[in-house]
């Protein structure tokens, strides 16, 4: 059963299906190629992307894997998924309607995990990761990707506060050092951990979520009330759009 969050969750994402599989933001990038040499190197019999979303993880692993399991609580994007992937001829490519937190899974039957841009939604984020190790073989690499908060407790307040305007699913960007906790305590060992800025154009992140205009204009107002500290850390421009902090985790099971 669904938790009141959750609902939240699948509520906010299944409508914007589409736009997700679309989005540049999550459709490009050098860490998607990164996933995919992983994938490539390691030819999982059975891969999981854990939160899939638009599932552009799903789709850099499946070339290269028997078998992908995209799992989300949305089942709108879970149909999308499907339907990309048939459209690339990938019959590999199955999903599952499932928390992270509680997976559907026996314990050490994937060897390949790759999870990008869900974390920060999840209710109990150690829940997930500890179920994600479980389901994962010893030595079987996993891959995070996610926004990384500032370590700056001024910094960090000012995104958490921008991030739940636009979106009323989201619970907490997490800093490179509470990432590194939180995967150590869970069982992963962690190898190496790239971090980038990524640009949010305003009024493309806004109109992807379909954020109700009374609360993108707070997010506005929070942006031209942030002291000069914050306007310089995320390079705030004049149309609000910004730079987030980004980190990917390599890791392995322990």
């Amino acid at each position: 059963m669904k938790s009141a969050h959750d609902s939240n969750v699948a509520g906010q994402f299944g409508p914007r299906a589409k736009a997700y599989v679309e989005s540049a933001v999550h459709s490009q990038g050098a860490d998607l190629a990164r996933i995919a040499e992983i994938a490539a190197a390691a030819r999982p019999a059975r891969a999981i992307d854990l939160g899939c979303g638009g599932g552009h993880v799903t789709y850099a692993m499946a070339p290269h894997a028997r078998e992908t399991i995209a799992c989300d609580l949305s089942a709108d994007m879970l149909s999308a998924v499907r339907d990309t992937a048939a459209s690339r001829g990938w019959s590999n490519v199955t999903t599952t309607q499932a928390s992270v937190e509680k997976l559907p899974y026996e314990d050490a039957s994937f060897d390949m995990l790759g999870c990008r841009f869900s974390a920060h939604h999840w209710q109990d984020v150690d829940a997930g990761l500890h179920e994600g190790r479980r389901v994962l073989r010893p030595g079987s690499p996993a891959i995070f990707v996610d926004v990384v908060a500032p370590s700056s407790p001024l910094l960090d307040t000012h995104l958490q506060a921008v991030e739940l305007l636009r979106d009323t699913s989201h619970v907490r960007d997490y800093s490179e050092a509470e990432w590194r906790a939180k995967l150590r305590a869970a069982g992963f060992v962690v190898k190496q951990v790239g971090t980038w800025r990524l640009r949010m154009d305003f009024p493309v992140w806004i109109a992807r979520m379909a954020t109700p205009e009374p609360l993108a204009k707070a997010i506005r107002l929070v942006q031209d009330s942030a002291p000069d500290e914050v306007r310089r850390h995320f390079a705030i421009e004049a149309d609000g759009s910004f730079m987030l902090d980004m980190a990917m985790f390599e890791t392995v099971v322990g």
